[in-house]
């Protein structure tokens, strides 16, 4: 069940990430010059306060997480953290590969 779940957040997270390539590569041709729509920028257009209590929360548990990842993060394009965090979720949730030859009882 929980494997399903999480293979299910995976898959939606790969579409999403998807949908932001196709996205950014219209808007790219559309100005010719690339144009990268960054995981910072669209978190905060989605929901700002989140973003700015989310930040509060990192920094009160160690300043240097904000600084050194989360905001490295949040600078990528987000098609690449979508897909990247789709595809480890699909993968490390798949179904284990059946035993041959032997049986577990």
């Amino acid at each position: 069940m929980i494997r399903g779940f999480f293979r299910l957040i995976g898959l939606l997270l790969l579409a999403g990430g998807f949908v932001f390539l196709v996205y950014d590569g219209a808007r790219s041709i559309a100005d010719q010059a690339l144009r990268l729509t960054r995981l910072g920028e669209f978190w905060n257009d989605i929901h700002q306060a989140s973003q700015q209590s989310f930040h509060v929360a990192v920094e009160r548990v160690a300043p240097w997480l904000w600084t050194d990842v989360v905001r490295v993060v949040l600078n990528q394009p987000a098609w690449a953290v979508m897909g990247v965090v789709g595809l480890l979720l699909l993968l490390i949730f798949r179904r284990p590969k059946p035993l041959i030859g032997y049986s577990r009882s």
